[in-house]
């Protein structure tokens, strides 16, 4: 296994880079995670364009896998990294984005996917699991047990379509925000970055 070079982070629809949550999970990266030059593991969250632009709704999903496939190349260059080498994930929708671009062949080392949005609230048969099949990466899945994007047997039962190595891990009564767990979030996420840069 490829020692990890880098960490992308993407928000959810309705967040932004700065947003706790992922603030939480950059800084226990940065403290648990050695860069493979030693130092600490680079570490970028990302905002797609629109929230840039001051738009609240969301571009088309070309446009949005774009600049997945966009800024993970620019993270690459920055840390002298093979793109190979990267974990890409976030929140809801943008980790949703990191795996669509996963499995249409954007290189990875793995994926974090916290707080996935396996399907809309209360329509459990408008289900986002189309691309599942050609991830062939390890994928952590961080989830509320309380979510209504996807209770943890669905979660359970559809993610067993991925050919890469799962880990679900589940924060209790959790709801799709994780409110009140980005401490414990961020170290789940370390834990496992960690894990995979050792293997």
């Amino acid at each position: 296994m490829t020692a990890v070079g880098g960490v992308l982070l993407f928000p959810g629809a309705g967040g932004s880079s700065a947003s706790p949550s992922l603030v939480a999970v950059d800084k226990a990266l940065v403290a648990a995670v050695e860069a493979p030059g030693g130092g600490p593991l680079p570490v970028v969250r990302a905002d797609f364009a629109y929230r840039r632009e001051g738009r609240r709704a969301p571009d088309r999903p070309p446009k949005l896998l774009a600049a997945v496939r966009d800024e993970a190349a620019a993270l690459a260059a920055a840390a002298g990294a093979d793109p190979a080498s990267l974990v890409l994930g976030g929140r809801s929708m943008g980790g949703r984005l990191c795996s669509m671009a996963v499995a249409e062949g954007l290189p990875a080392a793995g994926l974090v996917l916290m707080a996935y949005p396996l399907h809309p609230p209360g329509r459990p048969e408008r289900l986002r699991i189309e691309h599942f099949p050609a991830l062939d990466v390890p994928c952590l899945f961080v989830s509320g047990t309380r979510d209504p994007f996807g209770t943890p047997e669905e979660m359970e039962a559809h993610t067993a379509a991925i050919p890469g190595p799962v880990t679900h891990r589940w924060i209790e009564g959790g709801r799709h925000e994780l409110k009140g767990a980005d401490a414990t979030v961020g170290a789940i996420v370390a834990e496992w970055v960690a894990a995979l840069t050792r293997h």
